[in-house]
C-alpha cells in the first residue's frame, strides 16, 4: 500500500522570543490519522532542517509520497524529498491537511508569540484568468450530466486515450446515490481534439468553475493556482444551463467531469477527467 503524507511548510503569524518570524511544518496522513507539526525559526527554514524534521516525524518509517498544495513550499519540499528518496505531487486536493491547518490557525492566538498579522491558512493568491490558447479550442462545447450509477459503466470499456478518474472521486467513494446527477462539460474538439487533451494533461485540471458576470464565464482551475477561461457567454439559455451545472455540482459534493471528444457522435472520446471542486476559492489578484 502506498503511503502518502500531506505536508505544508511555510511562515505563520508567529514569532520566537527574539522577535524572529516562525515557520511551521505540518504533516498529515489520512489513513493513519497522523497529525504532526514542528516550529522552525525563519533563519533555519531550509532543506536540511526539513529533511531532519521529516525523518523525526517518520521515526524511520517515511512515506512513499509527499503531497503539497502551497506554491511557495513546493521547491523546498521537492528538494527535501529528493534527498530522502520520496516522490512529490503538487496538488490542490489535500483535504485532511487543509482541515488541520484551519484547526492550527485557531490555536495560534492562544500561543505566546502570536503577531496578529492577517493570515489565511489555506487560501492562495491566484493570477487573473487567461484564455486557453486559441489554436486549441474545438468546434463547440456544451453542459451535460449523467447519473452517478451510470458514470463508470458509460466509459469504463471505451477506448479513451487519456482518462483521469481518481479512486477517491468515484461517486460510490464520496457517498453519492446512484441517481444523483453528475454534471459535466463536453467539448467537441474536432481536428484539435488530441492537441487540446495533451494541453490539458500538462495543465493538470483541478475543477471547473462557473462565474456569473458580464459576460458569464466558465473557468478551468488547474495546477496549484492557474486559472483558464474556457468560455464566455451572454445567451440566456446557456446561462440557465450554467446555473443548473453549478447547482448539480453543489448537490454532487463538488463532483463533475470534463469530456473531450472529436465530434458529437458519442462513439469516440479523446480525454476524460473526473474532477471535484475545491471548497476554498482562490483569492484573485
Amino acid at each position: 500500500m502506498v503511503t502518502v503524507w500531506q505536508v505544508d511548510f511555510y511562515r505563520r503569524p508567529m514569532q520566537d522570543d527574539a522577535g524572529q518570524p516562525l515557520w511551521e511544518l505540518v504533516v498529515c496522513e489520512a489513513s493513519s490519522g497522523l497529525r504532526k507539526s514542528a516550529w522552525c525559526p525563519q533563519v533555519k527554514a531550509n532543506v536540511a532542517w526539513l529533511v531532519s524534521a521529516l525523518q523525526k516525524i517518520g521515526n524511520n518509517h517515511l512515506p512513499d509520497q509527499l503531497q503539497v498544495f502551497r506554491p511557495q513550499a513546493v521547491s523546498l519540499v521537492q528538494e527535501a524529498a529528493q534527498r530522502l528518496g520520496i516522490g512529490v505531487e503538487a496538488t490542490r486536493h489535500v483535504p485532511v491537511l487543509k482541515q488541520f491547518l484551519q484547526e492550527r490557525a485557531a490555536v495560534y492566538p492562544t500561543l505566546p508569540g502570536y503577531t496578529r498579522q492577517p493570515y489565511e491558512p489555506v487560501a492562495l493568491e491566484s493570477p487573473p484568468p487567461v484564455p486557453i490558447p486559441e489554436a486549441l479550442w474545438g468546434d463547440r462545447w456544451r453542459f451535460g450530466a449523467i447519473a452517478a450509477g451510470e458514470f463508470l459503466p458509460a466509459f469504463e470499456h471505451k477506448p479513451i486515450p487519456v482518462r483521469a478518474l481518481p479512486t477517491a472521486y468515484l461517486p460510490v467513494n464520496i457517498g453519492l446515490s446512484s441517481a444523483q446527477s453528475i454534471p459535466g462539460v463536453i467539448i467537441d474538439g474536432g481536428r484539435v481534439s488530441m492537441r487540446l487533451v495533451q494541453w490539458l494533461v500538462e495543465a493538470h485540471p483541478s475543477y471547473l468553475n462557473y462565474i456569473p458576470g458580464d459576460p458569464d464565464g466558465l473557468l478551468l482551475e488547474a495546477g496549484l493556482v492557474d486559472r483558464w477561461i474556457l468560455a464566455t457567454f451572454e445567451d440566456e439559455e446557456v446561462k440557465a444551463a450554467a446555473r443548473t451545472f453549478q447547482e448539480r455540482q453543489q448537490a454532487a459534493k463538488g463532483l463533475h467531469f470534463l469530456l473531450v471528444q472529436p465530434d458529437d457522435s458519442g462513439m469516440t472520446y479523446s480525454g476524460l477527467w473526473l474532477l471535484r471542486r475545491e471548497e476554498t476559492a482562490p483569492l484573485s489578484s
